[in-house]
């Protein structure tokens, strides 16, 4: 792999890592407001965190509550150890640490503690948190797929608005028009009627750019552009009429044909877009499952399901692996004599007892996350690692119709 695709497989797998972490902590729920979190950029001096939870710790003291008062002494406590290990300044782009008492069923509780390190964006600033969940908002939106687009599509009957956030279309805003057709109405004069059509587009236009405005301009900022899309000449009469807010103008990257402009023409637009988007991630995962499904019909250079691609990936014949960012399973490694078997879990379910081939009961070797093990395989054999985003069509077929994983061959192995 080239060092572009080093990183970027590095980043993806520091994303989904992260991920995982913040899911967990989702969960989790304490039954008071005993849940501590704190955010540590990377110019604070751990000494002076080091005071901070000190002071907490003595504070918490008033709580009136015993449970209460002894799960967040406890929680600190946690955290002040945690802090031993790192010296005057935390690593590059600071810590997070979340310690509480959760609830495990029962009425019982049970004491966690998670640290997460050198985050994919700076903390911006310390921020001590004491509450009945974890805060994990601000990592999430460190997560946030990077790139923002607006979208328009448009005729003279209906439009549509929306963003492209990273690999994500999202719609926001629809409107329907008033535009009569071109066959006018009996009792009216041609000029007349024309006279009025021009008037309804015109007011069609303006509502377009009203919505346009009020979703857009606030966000000026942080576009990286505007795609307006819809048949001749309706986008070319947009465009050209200036109808948008100047600086949403001068930010239009392209007009281009589209044939529907319902929800579904947002997709579309960012498909015509292609080449204007060509660094977006979006776009580089439909490429990546074009070429799996033209494998995939015209020859035997693709795989998918997780025996098959496990298999593929230990002979080295993956030259990427593809893995949907919604997988979330463990796989469980069994003993067969002498011989190991795989099985699929949902990541909350229960191991379940395995029969093996030859129908003896098979003893559990380990279990882990499915998309760890299969990138360790990757990893030795040099493969390439892509992770897919869901949110469209192609996306969503890998997850629901091939379990989530799959891969582009370097040659067909008949597997």
């Amino acid at each position: 792999m080239s060092t572009d695709a080093d990183e970027q497989a590095g980043d993806d797998r520091q994303k989904y890592e992260f991920k995982k972490v913040i899911e967990e902590l989702q969960e989790f729920e304490g039954s008071g407001t005993q849940l501590v979190t704190i955010y540590i950029p990377d110019d604070k001096q751990i000494s002076s965190v080091v005071e901070h939870v000190i002071q907490e710790h003595s504070e918490a003291s008033n709580i009136k509550s015993k449970q209460t008062r002894t799960n967040v002494q406890d929680a600190l406590t946690s955290i002040k150890d945690r802090l031993r290990y790192y010296d005057t300044y935390p690593p590059e782009n600071g810590i997070v640490i979340f310690s509480g008492a959760v609830d495990s069923g029962g009425g019982q509780t049970e004491m966690v503690t998670r640290v997460l390190e050198s985050p994919s964006e700076p903390i911006q600033s310390f921020r001590y948190h004491c509450d009945s969940d974890f805060l994990t908002e601000p990592l999430e939106n460190m997560l946030l797929d990077k790139g923002l687009f607006g979208l328009i599509v448009l005729d003279r009957r209906e439009a549509n608005v929306g963003w492209l956030k990273g690999k994500r279309v999202e719609p926001v805003k629809s409107a329907s028009s008033l535009v009569p057709g071109k066959q006018r109405k009996g009792g009216q004069s041609a000029q007349r009627f024309a006279r009025l059509r021009l008037e309804a587009i015109d007011n069609f236009y303006q509502e377009i750019a009203e919505m346009a405005d009020e979703m857009m301009v606030p966000k000026r900022h942080e576009l990286d552009g505007i795609l307006i899309g819809g048949p001749s000449p309706t986008k070319d009469e947009f465009v050209d009429g200036d109808y948008l807010h100047h600086e949403l103008q001068d930010m239009v990257l392209g007009k281009f044909d589209v044939a529907y402009t319902d929800e579904s023409g947002l997709h579309d637009l960012v498909d015509a877009a292609s080449d204007v988007l060509a660094d977006q991630e979006v776009v580089k995962d439909k490429k990546q499952m074009e070429e799996f499904f033209e494998n995939l019909h015209d020859g035997d250079e693709a795989t998918y399901g997780f025996e098959p691609t496990r298999r593929n990936l230990v002979m080295g014949s993956v030259d990427r692996l593809l893995i949907s960012e919604d997988l979330r399973q463990d796989v469980v490694v069994y003993d067969c004599g002498g011989t190991e078997e795989y099985e699929l879990v949902d990541r909350r379910h229960e191991t379940p007892a395995h029969e093996c081939d030859d129908g003896a009961t098979a003893d559990v070797v380990e279990r882990e996350d499915a998309i760890d093990h299969l990138i360790e395989i990757a990893q030795q054999r040099g493969t390439e690692v892509k992770f897919i985003s869901s949110d469209f069509e192609k996306g969503e077929q890998l997850y629901n119709a091939f379990g989530g994983i799959a891969g582009i061959l370097r040659y067909s192995t008949g597997v």
